[in-house]
């Protein structure tokens, strides 16, 4: 037995977490461990994604320190187990847990790191509820035990936790300040394994939540190589993959993104993190949508829903992309309806400015563009303001103002390659072409479309293609004389960004009798939205 106990514990060390595990609990049947060892065991059933025998392991362990005398360390597993149960979704267990440590403590007299961890809870509760100025205030005070107690893992989750809450206050700078100094930390291998493993991750998705995009893919390389080094590890190798394929579908390696997307999920199998796994599921839907393999993504969405994350803005965009307007303009209006903090609403609005647009609702996708716009301002990253630009220029070109548009598109296009995001990058281009050719510039767009359609073709976006190739096209099939008098009429004020509505009351027609004929309209000029429509109209002079 004490053979078996020397042998895993060296493995521990190794980090070879299988053998390491293998090792401690044939032990553990032979004889049981004490309350160390068990310790031990419960780590390495977590990182091999054993949940349960984790929560059995450390119960175990729990108990054994209370029944030998040893109250803090009692109370730091209790800590742990509430923080399980919490991340599960099991408050009132978590909750428990989080009082049997509190009560363990009562007598303790000198100041203990288990204090500053039982403030931690505190913290993300204030975050949840928006209170930033309390999490900020718990968490400094949490950091500030971890460096009296010199307890590098108590200081480092408090330390992150206030970049998080700074994030969430909008002072970005600060906020991203602390979490790259929290990973000095991780990086150099001060922390444990679990507490390296859940900074690791949290600090990669606050990156994300703020569109940092530089930071985000800067620490997912390094999760990427702590988690090459442990093979054997479950727990957070696979949000790792989660994380690899957002920052790969960024920068247009498509093909590695959804296989790191698919590894991903064989990972989550066994349940151990859902919402991980419905994410992993949304980023393969992302990559067939855009790849116009509509039905892999429909499936995709549908099973990332299924696990509890909502397929918005990606199932809105498969929506349009299906020429299904009115379905994607109920779903992205919906998911916009229920998003109440800044930055839920910064991951909508781009998408509610596109749909919008198609559905010719301009004063709307004007209204929306503006509060992207001072989302940007306020937390003033090169995404959130390339996004915002994007949006800007798509509807200025959609209210006849090219010049404007042209403008914006030029400062969004040359920011979406300045942060590598070259679908993103060409996908303006495309409208920087429609723009030149509304001046005038029939070079210009030329020359914008084939820029545009050499990425589209490399990453394999099919349904763009299909989109720029209508519009390179276009001029060479559309003509003015297809059009009844009526329709004339009818593309005169679209190009001045009238709305069906407003067409019918100025013509004294139906508005489902306005719909038919720009319904018409774009059928004979080939063209599937009012800003190519505008373009026409520039183009031959009609206006």
């Amino acid at each position: 037995m004490a053979a078996e106990v020397e042998r895993g514990l060296a493995c521990y060390e190794r980090r070879a977490w299988v053998d390491a595990y293998e090792c401690l609990a044939r032990a553990d049947r032979i004889e049981p461990l004490d309350a160390d060892k068990l310790e031990r065991l419960a780590m390495a059933a977590y990182l091999l994604g054993r949940d349960d025998d984790y929560l059995t392991a450390l119960e175990r362990a729990q108990r054994a320190y209370g029944e030998t005398g040893a109250p803090r360390r009692a109370a730091r597993c209790a800590f742990w187990l509430g923080l399980r149960y919490l991340f599960r979704g099991k408050t009132a267990r978590a909750a428990g847990w989080f009082g049997c440590a509190r009560r363990l403590l009562e007598d303790e007299t000198d100041e203990c790191a288990e204090r500053g961890y039982l403030l931690l809870p505190l913290v993300e509760q204030h975050l949840a509820i928006g209170d930033c100025d309390s999490a900020y205030a718990t968490a400094t005070a949490a950091a500030a035990v971890g460096e009296r107690c010199n307890e590098p893992d108590l200081a480092a989750l408090a330390r992150h936790l206030q970049g998080r809450a700074l994030l969430a206050q909008g002072r970005v700078s600060d906020g991203l300040g602390l979490l790259d100094e929290t990973m000095l930390a991780v990086t150099a291998g001060t922390l444990s394994p679990l507490v390296a493993g859940l900074v690791y991750c949290s600090v990669i998705d606050g990156c994300q939540r703020v569109y940092a995009l530089e930071h985000a893919r800067e620490w997912t390389a390094a999760l990427a190589a702590w988690c090459a080094e442990q093979p054997d590890m479950v727990a957070f190798s696979g949000t790792c993959l989660v994380h690899r394929a957002e920052i790969l579908q960024l920068h247009g390696d498509w093909d590695e993104a959804i296989a790191d997307a698919r590894r991903a999920c064989t990972r989550f199998a066994g349940g151990m993190d859902r919402r991980a796994h419905a994410a992993a599921l949304y980023q393969q839907a992302e990559v067939y949508r855009l790849r116009g393999d509509f039905a892999a993504a429909e499936a995709a969405y549908r099973n990332a829903s299924q696990r509890g994350r909502d397929p918005q803005p990606g199932l809105a965009l498969l929506r349009l992309a299906q020429g299904r307007t009115e379905a994607a303009l109920a779903a992205i209006r919906r998911a916009a309806g229920t998003a109440t903090k800044p930055l839920e609403r910064a991951h909508l609005l781009p998408a509610l400015v596109e749909v919008l647009l198609a559905a010719g609702k301009l004063a709307e996708a004007r209204a929306a563009c503006a509060e992207l716009d001072t989302i940007a301002d306020r937390f003033d990253t090169r995404m959130l303001h390339a996004s915002a630009a994007q949006a800007g220029g798509a509807v200025a070109l959609a209210g006849n103002d090219p010049r404007a548009a042209l403008g914006l598109l030029r400062r969004s296009c040359e920011a979406w390659q300045q942060l590598e995001v070259p679908y993103l990058a060409a996908r303006v281009r495309v409208l920087v072409g429609c723009a030149c050719r509304a001046l005038g510039d029939a070079e210009g767009c030329e020359m914008e479309l084939a820029a545009a359609h050499s990425v589209f073709e490399r990453l394999g976006a099919r349904p763009d293609l299909v989109h720029i190739d209508s519009i390179a096209h276009a001029a060479e099939r559309r003509s003015p004389d297809t059009l009844t008098r009526r329709e004339l009429q009818v593309l005169r004020l679209i190009a001045r960004g009238k709305t069906n509505k407003a067409i019918a009351a100025e013509l004294f027609l139906s508005e489902k009798t306005v719909d038919r004929h720009v319904s018409n309209i774009f059928a004979k000029l080939n063209v599937s939205a009012r800003a190519a429509a505008t373009a026409y109209a520039y183009e031959r002079a009609l206006l």
